[in-house]
């Protein structure tokens, strides 16, 4: 199995910006509209380096479709403590029997937004497993966490054992009107607490 890992960490703000590294896609497996094969071919033409397909809440995409090129990943939907958020996990390994009980039971649990709110998954339990099954665990756009102090708040998740934030994200596409914090603020927090960056463009039709 490929160190991908290693692969992550290397991975450099340039890479993010110039758009040659994309680690969060969403595929028909969950709220998305393209297939795996559609999303490789994008990528290919658009000159990806690497790129992540991550669904929420399932790898199902990666069982039906062993010979993709992407990271494996995954966009899980969890609470801590009074907090919503989106936690992905990278280079896990898609096999792995402790990590079933973490994705959805069904098509609902993965493009449902009532469903996926209501999901109740243990944080420092997923991270843990994250970790066993030779992943990472990222804070998705962390600008959008409902979390009075940021820093305080990514520090505690650093305690429970998170790797990365995403720091290179498209808010004003996406999330402008649910920002809280900027993602300058958020490249400081990832150097203080020595956390991986990452950054993707959280697509769910064709890649841009």
């Amino acid at each position: 199995m490929k160190n991908y890992i290693d692969i992550i960490k290397n991975f450099t703000k340039e890479d993010y910006i110039q758009n040659k590294v994309n680690l969060h896609i969403h595929s028909k497996y969950s709220d998305g509209t393209e297939d795996f094969n559609t999303i490789t071919n994008q990528a290919e033409k658009k000159g990806y380096k690497y790129f992540s397909i991550t669904d929420h809440n399932t790898i199902q995409g990666y069982l039906d479709n062993p010979t993709t090129s992407a990271i494996p990943g995954v966009e899980f939907d969890v609470w801590y403590k009074y907090i919503f958020l989106h936690l992905l996990a990278y280079g896990i390994d898609i096999n792995n029997k402790e990590m079933q009980k973490f994705y959805a039971k069904d098509k609902r649990g993965t493009e449902m937004d009532i469903i996926r709110f209501f999901a109740k998954r243990n944080l420092k339990e997923l991270i843990s497993t994250i970790h066993n099954a030779g992943g990472i665990a990222v804070l998705a756009h962390p600008c959008c966490c409902w979390a009075p102090n940021l820093e305080s708040f990514i520090k505690e998740l650093v305690n429970i054992g998170l790797d990365g934030i995403e720091v290179y994200y498209p808010y004003p596409r996406w999330r402008k009107y649910i920002k809280f914090s900027s993602p300058e603020d958020i490249e400081k927090i990832a150097d203080k607490y020595m956390l991986i960056k990452t950054g993707g463009t959280d697509c769910h039709t064709q890649l841009f």
